[in-house]
């Protein structure tokens, strides 16, 4: 029952129409506002108080100004006791309900495991559904509701690990176990032994771990990973109809366990289902974290490219004294004279013809930079980056939901043809079809189709790359058997025509389209013109203006937040409590400002 209650809604909710007052005829003083309190609060929640406080005191003198018993003194009820019970009676009698019972109590249990555990695993919401389900059959809410919750939770639970087990056929379960490793050779809290099989051992560790730095041999090593979690041969329908957060809740689990509680604290459905889902889970990780480590490295390739040249423009630009003398001349004369002409300031301290070269120099340049850039570009990549691309290619399976318009997959088929080629093979055959459009951008067609109009390898492999990071990113392109970079279609959840409205409830968002379009509309008008009135103040905290010939919002910077007034206390308790985390680590000094990290390396 909520606490705050206007007017409007006391009215509405709490006023004692005629069929009350017949109910409360018999009454008089403190036992008719006890019983009408009681009467208005089953009405509104479907259930009695449990005490005298959880009745809102706007309603208590509501409801007693009707009576004609609001006064000075405070106003007096009762909620329990032997007068209570007879009004609950009369009550139920009234609205139809009848007390819950031992045998409402298994029936319920056994609908809630059913209908509502298996995809929603929040105690409260499922304490509402209980509740909702008690008003639907006129059945007066249990008192043992916890009870209830965690025996439905149970079964659920017992049920999802029967239907995982029996889904999982002998050699997987056989497979399952050998990630925990010899049972002889692994000591208490997940500590391998020491031996020569220590990497074999240690899988499940392994199979925890996140992956390292970014770089080719991160990339390589989270292939090898998936290999081997590939190899368990989990069931491609393993999960298709469990719901993401019971899946989610149990790898969290999976993830706290370690090989010896696992054999030794679980039954073995329990432990299986654990070793099950966390491989499932990790497959799908190692998957996405594939696709970001593809797509960062593409970036990183082309990034470290772009700035080798870029170091090797600004040494030659320094070497070329002519270059900066122009550019201090132009720098003077424009601050000699601000509001003069081009024509009559910089032209005679330049010379219209000197500018005019400058101008065809560094169009030029610019096209030696990006053919620079794309030089480097490929001799870093086939010296070192090109050894992912065929372990790539024979990692990922790349779809597309688009049939009609599909480049990037076209040219991923040609590396597909071409990853186990010799790589002194340096064009493609002219027989084959290799796409230009959508793959290749226009400023490296040079690059990559020579003058006898053969497609080069290296430079195209390059492109394709590109142009493959960039259809993931936008969805174009995606994955299978990912989570993040999953097909699209797949995005909701694989009970979500069940159980709708609980969907929505969780994401607090209206199930009638117009409705949330409405909504957002509204505030969207009301927050533009805030900010419209907030400009034309001058309070806005932002200009606009313009950048690269296009408007240009800018924010300015918010001011440092105050450093709040317990975190020196919190440090010093911290470190009184703990001590040093690590040798060479010892507290600073009291802040003066700022959020200090509390604890310094010692140098």
């Amino acid at each position: 029952m909520r606490r705050e209650w206007d007017l409007d809604d006391l009215i509405a909710s709490w006023t004692l129409v005629d069929a009350d007052q017949e109910l409360l005829s018999q009454l008089h003083g403190r036992s008719r506002l006890s019983c009408a309190l009681m009467l208005k609060f089953f009405e509104i929640d479907g259930r009695f108080p449990r005490h005298v406080g959880e009745v809102p005191p706007a309603a208590v003198d509501y409801v007693a100004r009707q009576l004609g018993l609001a006064g000075d003194d405070p106003v007096r009820f009762e909620v329990t006791g032997r007068s209570a019970e007879r009004y609950r009676t009369q009550i139920r009698d009234a609205f139809g309900f009848r007390v819950f019972t031992r045998g409402d109590e298994d029936k319920m249990t056994a609908w809630l495991a059913e209908q509502v555990c298996p995809s929603e695993l929040n105690e409260d919401r499922q304490r509402e559904a209980v509740l909702a389900r008690c008003r639907a059959e006129k059945l007066e809410p249990p008192g043992r509701m916890d009870r209830i919750v965690g025996a439905a939770n149970r079964i659920a639970d017992g049920r999802f690990c029967e239907v995982t087990v029996s889904r999982l056929p002998a050699d997987v379960v056989a497979a399952l176990w050998a990630v925990l490793g010899d049972e002889n050779d692994t000591i208490d809290d997940g500590e391998a032994a020491d031996g020569p099989d220590d990497a074999e051992r240690g899988f499940f560790s392994e199979l925890k771990a996140d992956p390292g730095r970014l770089g080719l041999e991160t990339l390589l090593a989270e292939i090898v990973k998936l290999r081997r979690v590939r190899a368990i041969g989990l069931p491609a329908d393993l999960f298709t109809d469990v719901a993401e957060k019971r899946i989610a809740r149990w790898r969290a689990r999976a993830a706290a366990e370690y090989p010896s509680t696992l054999r030794r604290d679980h039954p073995p459905e329990v432990s299986l289902t654990l070793l099950a889902v966390l491989c499932w889970c990790r497959q799908a990780e190692l998957t996405d974290s594939l696709v970001e480590l593809f797509i960062d490295l593409v970036r990183v390739i082309n990034t470290r490219a772009e700035r080798r040249v870029e170091r090797e423009q600004i040494a030659e630009f320094r070497r070329v004294g002519d270059k900066e003398n122009v550019l201090f001349k132009l720098a003077g004369v424009s601050m000699a004279h601000p509001d003069g002409v081009v024509r009559d300031v910089v032209y005679p301290a330049v010379g219209e013809d000197t500018l005019r070269n400058l101008v065809a120099e560094a169009k030029a340049t610019e096209s030696r930079r990006r053919q620079r850039v794309r030089t480097v570009l490929a001799s870093s990549y086939s010296h070192h980056y090109r050894t992912m691309l065929p372990k790539l290619l024979d990692a990922l399976e790349f779809r597309c939901n688009n049939t009609a318009y599909r480049p990037v997959m076209d040219a991923l088929a040609v590396l597909h043809r071409y990853k186990d080629r010799d790589g002194r093979l340096t064009h493609y055959e002219r027989a084959d079809r290799v796409p230009l459009d959508g793959v290749v951008r226009a400023e490296w067609r040079p690059a990559v189709v020579d003058e006898r109009g053969r497609v080069e390898r290296v430079p195209y492999e390059l492109c394709t790359l590109q142009a493959l990071r960039d259809a993931l990113r936008r969805r174009e392109i995606w994955v299978v058997g990912a989570r993040a970079w999953r097909n699209p279609e797949a995005d909701l959840p694989v009970d979500f025509d069940l159980h709708r409205d609980m969907h929505y409830t969780a994401i607090a968002q209206p199930t009638d389209p117009t409705e949330f379009v409405t909504a957002l509309r509204t505030r969207l008008d009301a927050s533009l013109a805030r900010w419209a009135q907030a400009m034309r103040t001058g309070t806005a905290g932002t200009t606009i203006g313009t950048r690269k010939g296009q408007v240009w919002i800018s924010v300015s910077k918010q001011p440092a937040q105050p450093v709040p007034a317990n975190l020196d206390a919190l440090k010093d308790e911290v470190i009184r409590r703990g001590g040093r985390c690590c040798p060479g680590v010892r507290a600073a000094p009291p802040s003066t400002g700022g959020s200090s990290a509390g604890v310094r390396r010692r140098r």
